[in-house]
């Protein structure tokens, strides 16, 4: 043998396990010798046009044919998140990006009241409210505990909201008193009983959630007011209160007696149902029936709710006893209205706070607590429906005579009729628990709004929804302006000076026309009731509003208001 052919054996031998098996067209090599990490022979003939079999095995990291040769671009190309899209210039900058100067901040009017800058900053997206400035201390370094400023916070929510409170008042007092301590990233949540704020921190800290439910409310806007001023102290600059002294205060506000004693608020009941009986056309001996059958019904109602009844049936039984003295009199052909001390009787029951607080929570967008709101009301009204109709009821089946149209003639005695509205505002005040610095000022609103609603209705011959609408929102702008003079809520002196438009006489109307048979003049009667209610309702919120439009109202743009879908 010669050499090469002593050679052929050993570079057989010499040859990688890895390579491929010598095909028949291929010439062989001998002499060279195979490397471990070359490509097999024959694979390059799958890149060549021939396709893989499924005994071939290809690489995961082999690109698959095709891509070698350019594709179609798409339609729409998509980038990475990280990377810029190819119309993207720094000198024309799409509106989507951060411009190169910044987003510039907003200014906040530091004379303007807290509630229209805290609304102002709630109706603004999370990114683009500013920071809070200021940061109440405890004596050391160390802010206060987190936990601690959001039950404080929920304990304020609380007392407002079980005062009447609007949702959205309430949730711009909870912002309040959240970043005067600091806590920037807060959101407060309002529903009819339950109340809840959540904080976060930063975008990588979990959020620190809150909540606390309302069980039980009054009405004291006495203390109303003094939260009112806790919250306004705690959102001054100038005003350092730490989170124990706050606790300490509100303390004092939830012990706090009420201003008046139970005599001076039935004795208020009696006084605010005879004057809404004189606004009817009643006289002294209609006024005297009135207060009596209204004091009597609050006793009831009082001793009802020392039993642990239901508001339902307190309003039920309270309605009771001015219907059944209307009915008596009548009885004993006594020559008096009837029909003017059950409608006075009615005004005293009427909720015209809880109507008035429902209607702004939905015009205001909380949906779910002016549901709440508006049922409580319905559930209210039919309580207070019950009542007087089981008296006309068998009043009527006894040969009661009662006519709707003996309590007509209002518009004879104009004097006499401001008297008893300004008289109505001040008892109805009272009622409220309302400071007394405020009473003078609330009753002169209401004697006001009737002026107005006269002058409309009965000397313009203008429809009475529409007239008791402008008064409504004539009461809701003095309201609203009073409130910003002395940095309070508006409620004490809006809710007082709507009494004497309550629509008490077409509530009485409307449920005599039931009692005798005549359901579908009630349900008309009725239904007229309800429309006065709503002016009433709406009014109020558009006075405020316009008050708001046209004021300064917190920042240096306008209060933003939510975008609604229209139609679609």
């Amino acid at each position: 043998m010669t050499d090469a052919e002593d050679r052929k054996p050993r570079s057989d031998e010499a040859r990688s396990a890895f390579s491929a098996p010598v095909g028949p067209t291929a010439p062989v090599d001998t002499e060279s010798t195979t490397s471990e990490f070359a490509v097999p022979e024959g694979l390059a003939l799958v890149g060549a046009g021939r396709a893989p079999t499924e005994s071939e095995t290809t690489s995961e990291f082999a690109l698959p044919q095709g891509l070698d040769a350019p594709p179609h671009p798409p339609a729409e190309t998509e980038g990475s998140a990280f990377n810029p899209p190819r119309t993207y210039q720094a000198k024309q900058a799409p509106s989507a990006f951060t411009p190169p100067s910044g987003i510039p901040a907003l200014a906040l009017h530091r004379d303007a009241p807290w509630q229209d800058r805290m609304r102002t900053m709630l109706r603004m997206p999370v990114t683009e409210r500013p920071a809070p400035e200021l940061v109440q201390r405890h004596d050391d370094d160390t802010g206060p505990a987190v936990p601690r400023v959001l039950d404080l916070t929920l304990r304020i929510g609380e007392l407002l909201l079980a005062g009447g409170e609007g949702a959205e008042d309430v949730e711009g007092a909870m912002f309040a008193v959240c970043r005067s301590y600091g806590l920037d990233r807060c959101e407060p949540t309002v529903t009819f009983t339950l109340l809840s704020i959540s904080h976060q921190p930063s975008l990588v800290e979990d959020p620190v959630t809150a909540s606390r439910t309302v069980r039980r409310r009054g009405t004291d806007y006495t203390r109303l007011a003094a939260v009112y001023q806790l919250v306004d102290d705690l959102s001054d600059d100038e005003t350092h209160i730490s989170l124990e002294e706050a606790y300490r205060r509100l303390a004092e506000i939830r012990r706090n007696r009420h201003p008046y004693p139970t005599w001076v608020l039935n004795a208020a009941s009696g006084l605010l149902a005879g004057s809404a009986s004189v606004l009817v056309g009643g006289d002294l001996l209609v006024f005297v029936a009135a207060a009596v059958g209204a004091m009597l019904g609050d006793r009831l109602a009082w001793k009802c709710a020392d039993r642990g009844l239901p508001e339902f049936y307190q309003f039920t039984v309270a309605a009771m006893p001015p219907a059944a003295l209307g009915v008596a009199l009548t009885l004993a052909h006594a020559d008096v209205k009837a029909s003017a001390v059950i409608t006075g009787g009615l005004f005293a029951l009427l909720p015209g706070r809880a109507l008035v607080a429902g209607v702004q929570d939905g015009l205001t967008g909380f949906y779910i607590t002016a549901a709440a709101r508006l049922l409580e009301v319905l559930y209210f009204f039919t309580g207070i429906v019950i009542g007087v109709l089981v008296v006309l009821y068998f009043g009527v089946q006894l040969g009661a005579q009662l006519n709707p149209d003996a309590a007509l003639g209002q518009s004879e005695r104009p004097l006499w009729q401001i008297a008893a509205s300004l008289t109505l505002s001040l008892a109805f005040a009272v009622l409220l628990q309302q400071e007394r610095a405020t009473v003078l000022l609330v009753t002169l609103n209401g004697g006001v709004a009737w002026v107005v609603y006269g002058a409309m209705s009965y000397a313009g011959d203008i429809s009475p929804v529409a007239s008791t609408a402008a008064a409504a929102g004539l009461v809701g702008l003095f309201g609203q302006l009073l409130s910003r003079y002395r940095f309070a809520s508006a409620l004490p002196y809006i809710t007082a000076a709507i009494g004497p438009l309550l629509p008490g006489s077409a509530t009485y109307f409307g449920l005599l026309a039931i009692a005798q048979n005549e359901v579908d003049a009630g349900l008309v009667s009725l239904s007229k009731a309800v429309a006065l209610a709503m002016a009433i309702a709406i009014g109020v919120n558009l006075g405020s509003e316009i008050s708001r439009m046209f004021l300064r109202v917190g920042s240096a743009e306008k209060r933003r208001a939510a975008k609604r879908t229209r139609g679609f």
